[in-house]
This record gives C-alpha cells, sequence and structure tokens, in this order.
C-alpha cells in the first residue's frame, strides 16, 4: 500500500512540476489567454479552459499507457528491462537529474501548429480547446522529456499499478493549468505577478528535484552497477 502511495505520489509530483516547467507554462498561459479572447462569457472561458487542460492531460495519459503497455507486451522487451531496468536506472535518473539543473541542454523537434490552424481550433469552442491541449502536450521541451520519458516511464515500468500513473501524471499536468484558466475567467488582474511567482519556485523545486534525482541515481548505480552496498 505505500509503494502505490509513493507511487501515485511521485507521478503526480512529476506532473505539476513538468506543467509548471518555463516551456509548458508560457505556452499553457499563452495559449489560455489567446483562448479567453475569442469568448466574451467568462463560464465558457472556464469550459474552454477546461477542455484544454484535459486535451493536455489525455494526450500524457495515453502516451504513457501505450509506452508501458507496449514495453510490456513484448515478451523479449520485458525480459530484457527485467534485467537491465535496475542498472539503467541510476544512470537514466543522474542524466534527468543533470538536464533539471541544466547542467547540460537539449535540442528536441517540437510539434507546432500555423496560426491559422491555431486560430481555427480556438474559434471551435471546448472541443478544439480539447484538442488545442492535446497537440500542444506533445510539444516536449527537454525539461519536460526528462520528467516524462526519464523519470515517469521507468517510475511506471517498476510499479505495480504502472499502467495507473500516467493518468495520475496527466491529473498533475492539467491542475496549474486548470487554476490559471479559472483565474483568467474571473478576470484576476495580477495573473502576471502570480506567473512570476509560480516561474520563481518552479526554479527552485526543479533544482532540489535535480538534486534528489542525482543523489537516488548514485544510490541505483551503486547497488546494480558496483554493488557498493
Amino acid at each position: 500500500m505505500t509503494e502505490i502511495f509513493i507511487g501515485f505520489a511521485s507521478a503526480l509530483w512529476l506532473g505539476v512540476l513538468t506543467s509548471i516547467s518555463p516551456c509548458p507554462l508560457a505556452s499553457n498561459v499563452a495559449a489560455i489567454s489567446f483562448l479567453s479572447k475569442k469568448i466574451t462569457h467568462p463560464f465558457l472561458v472556464f469550459i474552454s479552459g477546461l477542455a484544454y487542460t484535459l486535451g493536455r492531460m489525455t494526450s500524457y495519459a495515453i502516451l504513457g499507457w501505450i509506452i508501458i503497455n507496449s514495453l510490456l507486451s513484448v515478451p523479449q522487451v520485458a525480459q530484457f528491462l527485467q534485467k537491465y531496468m535496475g542498472k539503467a536506472l541510476g544512470p537514466l535518473l543522474i542524466l534527468t537529474g543533470i538536464i533539471l539543473l541544466e547542467i547540460i541542454t537539449i535540442r528536441l523537434p517540437g510539434v507546432s501548429l500555423s496560426q491559422k490552424h491555431h486560430t481555427r481550433l480556438a474559434e471551435s469552442g471546448a472541443p478544439g480547446a480539447f484538442l488545442l491541449g492535446f497537440i500542444f502536450a506533445l510539444a516536449f521541451c527537454p525539461i519536460s522529456a526528462a520528467l516524462f520519458f526519464g523519470s515517469l516511464i521507468p517510475l511506471a515500468h517498476n510499479s505495480k499499478v504502472g499502467t495507473l500513473l500516467p493518468f495520475v501524471y496527466g491529473v498533475g499536468t492539467g491542475l496549474p493549468v486548470l487554476l490559471f484558466a479559472v483565474a483568467i475567467a474571473l478576470g484576476v488582474t495580477s495573473l502576471s505577478r502570480w506567473f512570476r511567482k509560480i516561474t520563481k519556485l518552479e526554479y527552485y523545486t526543479r533544482r532540489i528535484t535535480g538534486v534528489i534525482f542525482i543523489i537516488v541515481g548514485l544510490y541505483y548505480t551503486g547497488i546494480y552497477i558496483f554493488k557498493l552496498f
């Protein structure tokens, strides 16, 4: 029971950290702000923001679920991971921590929409906002890719409830975005000030998480590779 709780809590935290990372957070706020300009009624702004948030959550959840089930459904791959995942986990966590600390930077190809398609989706109401969020979630930046592929997927693979963790991660990615959608719908004038505070908070939480990942990665490396413990 404790292992399951830790798995859920870790997946939720990774999702929240992904959502407040600079690249996803900026695109989320920009997208919801753009959506709000196309709608005059505050309630409809909230519905549109909620649909956008659900789109991002669904995208992350489905992608993670497909990857985990694909790995487990192929016997050769499952046996390989079962044999070598412990050895690979330590270096993988160390690499993820290094990326979170921005010691190294990696450029990734992104998913983008033309202004024409962006506007068309924004003007199509909640279904368009949902699809917009679904597509934007696939535009991984180095930090979000490190958290998703380098942390969530190994965590889910080693967990008894692994197939559920991508959905929990998706919920985590949606919570801060939904708060911004509510704030915009309510016409909060100090939104930019809160944006700066969250960005500053993300700076420290990401670095703390990065240090923890490196420490845990060194521990796993010592256990599974160097047999030190």
